[in-house]
């Protein structure tokens, strides 16, 4: 193309953020929100001007940056990553309506940082230098922070923050490394040219282990995944949305640390099955746990991502599909059942069931929502987590059948418990005047909803444009990882 955009993309909104502190405090939330929906314009772009039958990676933007490291200024998108930018703008969007009632006083600050988390995510997506890639990976921790240390929805929100911090910042170090040893031969760190010419044999294994210790934090894998059910209770709705909605440790996995390390990615991929099952197993028991509605979600986002991780371990073009297709279902299902959590929680206080009972009586709009959301989330045929799923748990069984039969029983599990906590805070007598003053849905949640749902059910009973989409970037992932 003759203009960039995929930096536009990236850095529009952080354009958008500068904006902010030149406008009256008043106007903050609409100029994010008029920078967030040119944002979702542009990411929109990405799968209309990508050619699935072309070259792998396409939209490339190239230009020195530090080239006595032989570090690029190098973005590109391929059929695995071309659809994460709209996904993530979508998430964003909603997220700010989640938020929009802040005070004037602090809404600038606010909206600035969750502009600049979400600058920061793109990046991610669209990042075909090793070095760029690990800038914008470090770049969300700072907004992260400062959000949930600011305005967390409990008490201990800044030992949380410091905590998830600390906790990325070390998982950062074995990243570093690792791209640091793939970035030491003579292709630099352009993931293009490392993808060409995998690293030997003998340092796959160090940069293989090293990327599923940084990646593995973010997914989060169990046991490196107790940051997330703390941070679920004490983070801002808007936040949480997005730090589960978007997998980006998983992305990590099929992105980087597989396929730089074709070789070793088959030769643990017992390991890979095992952490995957594991954490299916212990996402959906500890579902049944828990009495809070967010921290019941995230268990259940810790089961589902194993699933994920259990069908990259198959090593084939059906599970790197179904993969891909589940993480991109997670931003509309769970990213949208945790901004209606948010709605329900800044209604009643609370999102713990034992006060929440017939909270369907006086929010039916909301109820059904989440409803919807949630049986998205746990795979319900016609929802968009459903072809992902099918497609995981196809792979699954044909590479690994006990492994594949561990995670259907793990999933039933995960369906029982949202079903009973749902029955128990949206059903049955209303005990709290806070549920029955309660008022529904406004105009602008109501068509968050409208757009989630819409995306929920569409990509569950027509997935054919967007299968299609990935199964070119997908075989050749495959066909990468056999050599």
């Amino acid at each position: 193309m003759n203009w960039p955009l995929l930096s536009l993309l990236v850095f529009s909104p952080l354009l958008t953020a500068a904006l902010l502190w030149c406008l009256p405090r008043r106007a903050a939330r609409w100029a994010t929100a008029a920078g967030m929906l040119l944002t979702l314009a542009l990411s929109s772009a990405l799968p209309l001007a990508y050619d699935p039958s072309g070259p792998r990676f396409q939209l490339l933007e190239q230009a020195e940056w530090i080239a006595g490291l032989r570090v690029q200024y190098l973005l590109a998108v391929d059929g695995l990553s071309v659809l994460f930018p709209a996904s993530t703008a979508l998430l964003f969007l909603g997220a700010l309506v989640a938020a929009w009632n802040r005070d004037a006083g602090d809404s600038r600050l606010y909206f600035s940082l969750l502009l600049g988390l979400e600058s920061a995510t793109l990046g991610i997506f669209c990042a075909h230098d090793l070095i760029l890639f690990f800038v914008f990976w470090e770049l969300t921790l700072i907004p992260v922070y400062f959000l949930l240390g600011r305005w967390p929805v409990t008490g201990g929100g800044a030992a949380v923050a410091s905590r998830y911090f600390l906790i990325m910042i070390a998982g950062g170090v074995p990243l570093l490394i690792a791209f640091v040893i793939a970035g030491s031969g003579s292709s630099g760190f352009d993931l293009g040219a490392l993808l060409a010419a995998p690293l030997p044999a003998e340092r796959q294994w160090l940069f293989f282990l090293l990327c599923l210790i940084g990646f593995g934090l973010k997914v989060p894998l169990v046991p490196l995944h107790t940051w997330l059910p703390q941070f679920a209770l004490a983070g801002p709705g808007a936040l949480t949305a997005l730090l589960v909605g978007l997998k980006l440790g998983a992305f990590g996995l099929l992105r980087i640390a597989m396929p730089l390390a074709p070789f070793v990615a088959q030769e643990l991929h017992w390991l890979l099955v095992g952490l995957g099952t594991v954490s299916l197993l212990y996402g959906a028991v500890g579902m049944l746990a828990q009495s809070n509605l967010r921290v019941s979600m995230a268990y259940a986002s810790i089961c589902h991502v194993g699933l994920a991780v259990l069908g990259l371990a198959s090593c084939t073009a059906q599970g790197v599909q179904g993969a891909v297709s589940l993480l991109l279902s997670f931003a509309v299902a769970t990213g949208g059942a945790f901004l209606l959590l948010e709605f329900l929680r800044q209604r009643t206080g609370s999102t713990d069931i034992h006060a929440l009972g017939g909270a369907a009586r006086t929010m039916p709009l909301l109820a059904t929502g989440f409803l919807i959301c949630g049986l998205a989330g746990v795979g319900m045929p016609g929802t968009s987590s459903f072809p992902g799923e099918f497609l995981l748990i196809l792979s699954a069984l044909e590479r690994h059948t006990g492994a594949g039969m561990a995670a259907l029983f793990g999933l039933s599990i995960a369906a029982g418990a949202f079903l009973s906590l749902y029955r128990k805070a949206f059903f049955g007598p209303v005990t709290r005047p806070e549920v029955a003053q309660a008022e529904d849905l406004r105009p602008r949640e109501w068509a968050v909803l409208v757009v989630l749902i819409g995306m929920v059910v569409v990509i569950g009973v027509y997935p054919g444009p967007w299968i299609d989409l990935l199964r070119p970037a997908a075989e050749a992932w495959a066909a990468g990882l056999s050599r």
